[in-house]
């Protein structure tokens, strides 16, 4: 995504407040506390992540959010990643990160884990589609040729109690906008090379982990199936929760860009029902909202100092 611009005012909040109204709302949207038995695993694309220039505070914020969660895929961090270690540093000492190398906009795939609940695995890496299957990469009414991923979706296997899982996080390709015609006939290619992927990784031969979560910006303006974008993502085998049909996750357009998806079967039996998205925007910042009455403003300082998209999250059982 290019750079959102930085708001031409000024607006200087209290940082404990706005922790608090962020962990009053947490209550109000239901998101249950961190347990043994449990996982809370969650999805967030936080707009230029490293190039835009947010401050400490704004560092506290994000990662007070992060901390509800035992893991977090979060989406376009950018090449420097400097503001990701910022975050990092407002969160428990538990936590770790991992990330991809940068591809397309020169963004990275990053994982946040409390390394206290979550044990890396083996088999970390970025899901590629070999050439000689590219030809396998095709759909009906879609001339276009699959050529790669913009963004190789990141991949990261973790043991959570007797539990291993292999999470997926995914910025699938957008392009021009999101009704350009030539735009969705790749994005629909890479949706259907990641579900293509998904399928093969859960044969018995090759998955490495049981369980298999696919989880973050899928570029999906509609969670229907007139969309041929989710068609796409469904075609293979991925289900994909009710509530990602349901909540616009973007909070300046009315769109179900991010998802989490599980393979049948067995991955589906460890979600527990509870999953939703946390509309922060509906909280923070009062005094801006109030002082300005002016929602430009109010969208305009919230993308570039938080992001534009707001987290998703699912809570899975573990043994």
């Amino acid at each position: 995504m290019a750079q959102f611009g930085k708001p031409k005012f000024e607006f200087a909040y209290d940082i404990d407040s706005e922790i608090q109204h962020l962990r009053a709302h947490k209550v109000v949207r239901k998101i249950p506390e961190r347990l043994a038995d449990s996982l809370l695993a969650a999805t967030w694309n936080i707009a230029n992540l490293g190039a835009q220039v947010r401050r400490d505070p704004d560092f506290a914020l994000i990662g007070e959010i992060i901390s509800w969660f035992d893991l977090v895929a979060v989406q376009e961090c950018r090449d420097n990643f400097r503001d990701l270690v910022s975050i990092l540093q407002k969160m428990p000492p538990t936590y770790r990160f991992l990330m991809s190398d940068p591809a397309g906009n020169f963004e990275r795939m990053v994982f946040l884990y409390d390394s206290q609940k979550l044990g890396l695995l083996e088999e970390v890496g970025e899901i590629t589609i070999p050439p000689s299957y590219y030809k396998s990469i095709k759909l009906p009414g879609n001339d276009q040729k699959f050529s790669g991923f913009d963004r190789s979706p990141y991949l990261a296997s973790f043991a959570a109690g007797q539990t291993s899982i292999t999470f997926v996080n995914a910025h699938l390709f957008y392009g021009k906008s999101r009704d350009d015609a030539l735009s969705i006939g790749r994005r629909s290619l890479e949706t259907y090379a990641m579900a293509y992927w998904a399928k093969e990784r859960t044969k018995p031969n090759n998955a490495f982990t049981r369980e298999l979560v696919v989880m973050g910006d899928m570029n999906m303006p509609k969670s229907d199936h007139t969309d041929p974008i989710f068609k796409t993502l469904t075609k293979l085998g991925l289900e994909i929760p009710e509530h990602s049909t349901q909540i616009a996750s973007n909070i300046t357009k009315d769109a179900n860009y991010d998802q989490i998806a599980f393979l049948p079967g067995t991955t589906r039996d460890l979600y527990t029902g509870l999953k939703g998205v946390y509309d922060y925007d509906t909280v923070i910042f009062p005094e801006l909202w109030q002082a300005g009455k002016n929602v430009k403003n109010f969208n305009a300082y919230l993308r570039y100092f938080i992001s534009d998209h707001r987290p998703m999250w699912v809570q899975l059982r573990i043994q």
